[in-house]
């Protein structure tokens, strides 16, 4: 006779799919601490590097060359030799830059013996010396962003040359998707997108022509939000990147989308770009799940109406929203397995705004490619750079990587953010025995929280107590500043300790009120992206949630009521 309760168990498994089993390792104690395929090892070229890391390049002799994430005059690059030959760098110096920058210069590339390297206005080259670390031709500026506007969100500019003389660099959109009113719930889109005409796309240059601005490039590309990672394929003469797709669909659009909806959509799309393309931002966005571009909800779109979309780029893959791709490279070395070769690494640097679930990515990806096409899905080439799962809060990842590049004997290092960490991976197995069952350990890692697209209710944080501060606090706040308040150390600024928080209630309440716009300094660190203005919330719910950042996160300020609010208001001339 069948034991009623085994086969209960086993109608459970078969019709919900739920079953207890060990998830792969979270710390790895091999490899610098990171997971990597069969045959494959890893070793640690610096632990930390003062101004940390943000795209990375190496020269024919082995020297390394990082964008710092942040720099005062004259450090705006970091230059790495190894003397001994034991893989970790003991010569560390800085050059470069004109001015002080401020975590979003992110280019660097070794091109026809020169060294290029961007701040976030300015894109410079120096001419390299052979057998000098650091370069003594002088400082040259290739390209100015002259715009009035100065400083925005989406500012970085990765740079990538073709065979031709041409030098691509993006402009990103200073906006999230257009809209009217800049990130206020329910606001319509512009339509024609003002922005396009001199962002929100890729412009070509003379890559030896000094003193450009925007003015002398040509637009090669439009509709694209913003770009971070960006690379020439010599294998198919063509130009790939990985877009960041738009956020906030919950918090704008609370009506339409689900908390899980904003936490997987929109995609984060990995495009060829020839020239002419359009990707279709701010009008149309990938959806992942349903393989298809669907229209925005500034222009009408409810995750459903697909409207004109099918004329705008698709990509080549759509990944997960939010995973927040930061560097493409194609693999031309021959170090590698076949099966890397002229395929696609990207840096995931990670997610910010998934919550109310967890984080998500914070890895490096591969896309393999046959005779100049993907050949069908992706990897998890490389991951253990948070060293926690779930990842709650951004802070709590270790490292979140950012860089990538390929060495002379076709090895490949990874820079990361959060220390500045390099670590440089070879292949040590038999090239000619390498199998996809190398890769089985890895497939499995796709199981766990910070990779697997999550449960609906199971993966939900807030699922069964109630949500930290209440709803304003959860859909307007965490997203950036995390559920912590520790933000993301870079776009979002910490709220724990925060004097902005603690300090002048008026000041706060202000913040709240008119938006943020521009340079900030959080804790002695620079801060960019804007924060909107929420006056749209009634004076009680901005009350509720600065009492509640005010006496959280260790923070202990006298509290703000409504009235507070209300006589701001009358003062700023803002009605409720």
């Amino acid at each position: 006779m069948v034991n009623l309760k085994i086969a209960s168990s086993l109608l459970v498994i078969l019709v919900t799919g739920f079953v207890t089993r060990r998830q792969p390792d979270v710390v790895n104690s091999k490899n610098g601490g990171l997971f990597l395929p069969d045959g494959f090892e890893a070793v640690v070229v610096v632990d930390s590097l003062p101004g940390r890391a943000r795209h990375i390049a190496v020269n024919d002799n082995g020297d390394i060359y990082v964008k710092a994430r942040f720099a005062n005059k004259d450090e705006s690059v970091i230059a790495l030799r190894d003397t001994n030959h034991d893989g970790r760098a003991d010569i560390i110096k800085r050059f470069g830059g004109s001015k002080k920058e401020h975590g979003y210069g992110t280019g660097v590339r070794i091109h026809n013996g020169y060294i290029y390297y961007s701040s976030e206005l300015v894109v410079y080259r120096q001419k390299l010396t052979p057998g000098k670390l650091i370069p003594e031709g002088k400082e040259e500026i290739i390209m100015t962003d002259d715009h009035e506007h100065g400083m925005h969100e989406h500012i970085a500019k990765p740079i990538s040359f073709d065979n031709k003389g041409n030098m691509y660099i993006p402009f990103g959109a200073p906006s999230n998707a257009c809209e009217e009113l800049f990130r206020m719930p329910n606001s319509a889109g512009m339509t024609p997108c003002p922005f396009l005409e001199d962002h929100g796309g890729v412009w070509r240059f003379d890559a030896n022509k000094l003193n450009q601005t925007q003015k002398d490039g040509y637009r090669y590309a439009t509709g694209i939000r913003s770009v971070v990672a960006m690379d020439w394929n010599n294998a198919d003469d063509n130009l790939y990147l990985v877009q960041h797709g738009r956020d906030d669909l919950l918090r704008l659009w609370a009506g339409v989308y689900s908390p899980w909806q904003s936490a997987v959509l929109p995609s984060e799309e990995f495009v060829r770009i020839k020239e002419g393309a359009n990707v279709g931002w701010p009008y149309c966005y990938y959806d992942q799940i349903k393989q298809k571009k669907v229209l925005g909800p500034e222009y009408g779109g409810d995750g459903k109406i697909v409207g004109n979309c099918g004329i705008y780029e698709k990509p080549l893959i759509g990944f997960p929203g939010h995973w927040a791709p930061n560097d493409l490279l194609f693999y031309q070395g021959n170090q590698f397995p076949d099966r890397y070769k002229n395929g696609a690494f990207i840096a995931f640097h990670g997610s910010t705004n998934r919550a109310p679930y967890p984080q998500s990515s914070y890895i490096i990806g591969f896309v393999p490619f046959t005779n100049g096409q993907p050949s069908g899905g992706w990897d998890v080439f490389a991951d253990g750079f948070a060293g926690v799962d779930p990842i709650v809060n951004t802070s709590d990842a270790a490292y979140r990587p950012m860089g990538i590049a390929m060495g002379p004997d076709g090895s490949l290092y990874f820079a990361e953010t959060e220390k500045g960490k390099i670590w440089k991976v070879t292949y040590k197995g038999d090239k000619s025995k390498f199998a996809a069952t190398a890769l089985t350990q890895m497939e499995k890692r796709k199981t766990m929280s910070h990779i697997r697209t999550p449960d609906v209710v199971n993966d939900n944080l807030d699922k069964d107590k109630p949500v930290a501060g209440g709803k304003v606090y959860s859909v307007y706040c965490a997203a950036c500043h995390q559920r912590n308040g520790q933000g993301d150390s870079q776009r979002f600024p910490p709220l724990a300790g925060s004097e902005w928080v603690t300090g002048d209630k008026k000041k706060l309440i202000h913040v709240l009120l008119k938006g943020l716009d521009g340079q900030v300094e959080v804790k002695g660190k620079p801060y960019n992206n804007i924060m909107p203005n929420h006056s749209f919330l009634k004076n009680e719910e901005i009350a509720e949630v600065l009492t509640f950042i005010r006496q959280s996160f260790g923070n202990n300020a006298s509290a703000i009521d409504a009235e507070d609010i209300k006589k701001e208001r009358k003062a700023l001339n803002i009605t409720d």
